[in-house]
């Protein structure tokens, strides 16, 4: 099932239209990525099985997993996601950084 990649596809689409800045496609991409790896915690350490199922069939646990399960037969293009995604992550760790710095108040 395609739904998880067209899912993501649509979300950075609407995010690059409707604010028009790279900040917003990284806090996007860091959003979806966190909120993927609480459910998979979840789905770890609920006790009800249906709801670990559900979870576990329809979601996946990373974005990195997503990268491997559509590019697993193409290893070039795989490395360059999962790279393109470090790189993302290490930018939306500077912006974390950046605003406590600004909040800091000593």
């Amino acid at each position: 099932m395609y739904i998880d990649i067209i899912l993501l596809i649509v979300l950075i689409v609407l995010v690059i239209i409707f604010f028009n800045r790279f900040s917003s496609f990284v806090f996007l991409m860091a959003m979806i990525e966190i909120f993927l790896r609480l459910l998979t915690f979840l789905k770890n350490n609920i006790g009800l099985k249906d709801v670990s199922a559900v979870i576990d069939k329809y979601i996946p646990e990373s974005i990195f997993e997503m990268i491997n399960k559509y590019t697993g037969n193409m290893p070039t293009i795989n490395t360059i996601l999962k790279w393109a995604f470090a790189i993302i992550m290490t930018i939306f760790l500077s912006y974390i950084f950046k605003i406590f710095m600004k909040k800091k108040k000593i």
